[in-house]
This record gives structure tokens, C-alpha cells and sequence, in this order.
């Protein structure tokens, strides 16, 4: 592709650390190494609903002091479906011509996507209708998407639910608590499994493996036996309660929020075991933040990895990796493949090897 070529780059969905590094990366090589023009469309795609388009043109100079810096420069949205866009009167309108004609107005020869799976499946969706030339980079701190074994984010956000278990520990002690930590994971429980090993939580409950609280309260009662005062339990937001419910809060959009399991268990706990429970429920703070060295190298390879595909010419792709390797697949395989947590996963086994209740 020669000098003249421009692309495009959004952020999709829920922030999280190590965007930013991705812009940086992606801007480096285009320009550093193909002499390409590089637009940054502010917003996601509500930033190609307006006119003109809501873009800011992006230089070396300018993303150099992205490297540690959370969140994204260009902001995000995770409202709002494009085929289905609420609007003033209530009434829902199919806005993704929008996008389409300006991406074209904007003489875009490429757009690189930073999302999760369901921002990959609009995106594309997109990309298909008006033939926008898309590559797709990863991004969830749930780490769910699938071709992929790890997505930008999730380092960052295990590294902070560790730390807020190493804090934990010693108020539990102090105390003589079991010290509940509900951690984010939408429908897998990739943060509340790493982070529970790590931080050297005694149980660990997933979403993935069901559970029950007669095993959980042995578990907190054998430590007392051992003379150990204290229990550390790290749940995931997206466990149900022993009944199979799903705890969730509706907000004032209408949309559910899932939320709200550990106090259940706190209560359960204190009332079947006599233990004094706390409840520490962790929310955005994973998602905010420096971003840790490996969600750094993660976003560096991504980013040169999505601009090298476009000077290749290969679109509807994410980018991967696998076996220590950058590579690519098909976006649909990218979202056709659901990555919840394995239940023969080698962190499981480790997990009960180590003598972690898992619930089971």
C-alpha cells in the first residue's frame, strides 16, 4: 500500500487498561513504517453518526505518552446498537448508513476495531453492508473471546484483583473475617480463577463450575479447625446463588447489571458457619488504571499485527494470540466461539491442587 493510504481507528465497548497502548502502536507502524495517515474516531461509532465525523488526526508526537496511560484517548461507548439506536422519542432507528457513508466521505481505506465480541459482531456487521475494509484487535478484561488466549485488559485487571486480595489478608486476620471480594466477569470467571490462585484465596467460585454452600462452609470451617481464623472467598460477579439465580440491579436506562453475589454469600456464609463476613465488591477499579507490562507487550504486537494485515490485505480478521505467537483468524471464528473457563483447565487443577475450595 503506498503513502497515500488512510485508516481509521475506534474503541468499542467498555474501557480498560491498555487502549491506549494500542493506539500508540497502531500509529507507529502506520506511519513510522508505511507513511500511511491515521484518523482516530472519537467515540466509537457515535463518532461516525455525527457531521462532520467526530476524528482527530493522529501523529507519532502525540501518542508517544499513550504507553501508561488507562482508559482510551479517543473515548468509548458500549450504548447504543447502530441497527437499533434509541432515539429522542423513544422510538429505535437503524442509523448504520451513517457510519458507512462517512467512514467512505472520509476517504478511510482501512479501520482497525478495538472491541470485545458483541462490539467485533456489530463492527463487522458493518464492515459487510458497506464494504468497510475491517480488521479487528481484542479487548475484555473477561478475556471471553474466543481464537485468542489472552485479550487487552484482563493482565491488568487480574493484577489489581491480586493486589486487592494481598490487602485483604491481613484485615481478615486482623479480624478473624471471611473477607468476600466479587470481582467482574460477565459470563466467565478467567479474573476471579488467576487472581484467586495468585492472591492465595481459599475458595474460588466460578460460573463455570457449580457450587454449593455446604462445601464452601466446610472448607471456612476445616481452617478454623487448623486454627486459621480467617478465610479469604473470591467470587465472580457472574456466579449464580445456590438456588441458580442470577443476581442482578436494574438501573434507571432499564438495563441490568450484574451484581450483588457476594453480600448473598457473605449472608449465607455468616448464617450457616456463625463467621463474621465483609464484603469488598471491586467494580470498575479493574478496568481503570496503568496498564501492566503485559497488557503493554500485548498491545504493542496487536497493534503492529492489525496494521501489517491491512499493507497484507487481509480484512475481516481479528488479531491473536496463541502459543506465545501474534497471528489472526476470521472474526466470525473469533465470534463464533464463546471462551469460558474450561473446567479441566490446567489453572483449575492447579487450583485444586493447591487445596482451593472451588465449590464443588
Amino acid at each position: 500500500m503506498g503513502a497515500d493510504k488512510r485508516i481509521g481507528i475506534l474503541t468499542s465497548g467498555g474501557d480498560c487498561a491498555g487502549l491506549n497502548p494500542v493506539i500508540r502502536a497502531v500509529v507507529h507502524r502506520a506511519i513510522g513504517t508505511y507513511g500511511w495517515e491515521v484518523l482516530g474516531i472519537c467515540r466509537s461509532t457515535l463518532g461516525l453518526m455525527t457531521n462532520p465525523p467526530d476524528v482527530t488526526k493522529l501523529e507519532i508526537d502525540r501518542v508517544d505518552s499513550l504507553l501508561t496511560m488507562g482508559g482510551t484517548v479517543l473515548g468509548t461507548t458500549n450504548k447504543g446498537d447502530p441497527f437499533a439506536f434509541p432515539m429522542a422519542d423513544g422510538s429505535l432507528c437503524d442509523r448504520s448508513h451513517e457510519i458507512i457513508d462517512n467512514y467512505h466521505k472520509l476517504g478511510l481505506d482501512a479501520l482497525i476495531g478495538i472491541g470485545g465480541d458483541g462490539s467485533l459482531a456489530i463492527l463487522r456487521k458493518i464492515a459487510q453492508q458497506g464494504g468497510i475494509n475491517l480488521v479487528g484487535i481484542p479487548k475484555t478484561i473477561d478475556n471471553d473471546v474466543g481464537s485468542t488466549e489472552i485479550s487487552i485488559g484482563f493482565d491488568t485487571a487480574v493484577n489489581i484483583a491480586t493486589e486487592a486480595l494481598d490487602r485483604l489478608h491481613f484485615t481478615a486476620a486482623s479480624h478473624s473475617r471471611v473477607m468476600i471480594l466479587e470481582v467482574m466477569g460477565r459470563d466467565a470467571g478467567h479474573i476471579a480463577l488467576n487472581a484467586g490462585i495468585a492472591g492465595g484465596a481459599d475458595v474460588i467460585l466460578i460460573p463455570e463450575i457449580p457450587y454449593t454452600l455446604e462445601k464452601v462452609c466446610r472448607k471456612i470451617k476445616e481452617r478454623q479447625v487448623q486454627g486459621k481464623n480467617f478465610s479469604i472467598v473470591i467470587v465472580s460477579e457472574a456466579v449464580c446463588t445456590e438456588a441458580g439465580d442470577l443476581i442482578k440491579k436494574m438501573d434507571r436506562f432499564g438495563e441490568c447489571r450484574l451484581g450483588g453475589i457476594g453480600q448473598y454469600l457473605a449472608e449465607e456464609i455468616a448464617g450457616a458457619s456463625g463467621a463474621e463476613t465483609r464484603v469488598t465488591v471491586l467494580g470498575h477499579i479493574q478496568r481503570g488504571g496503568i496498564p501492566s507490562p503485559q497488557d503493554r507487550l500485548i498491545a504493542a504486537a496487536f497493534g503492529v499485527e492489525a496494521v501489517d494485515l491491512i499493507a497484507a490485505g487481509k480484512y475481516d480478521h481479528v488479531v491473536t494470540w496463541q502459543n506465545r505467537q501474534v497471528g489472526c483468524v476470521p472474526i466470525t471464528e473469533a465470534i463464533g466461539q464463546y471462551r469460558a473457563v474450561d473446567p479441566q483447565d490446567t489453572l483449575v487443577k492447579t487450583a485444586r491442587g493447591l487445596g482451593i475450595c472451588l465449590g464443588d
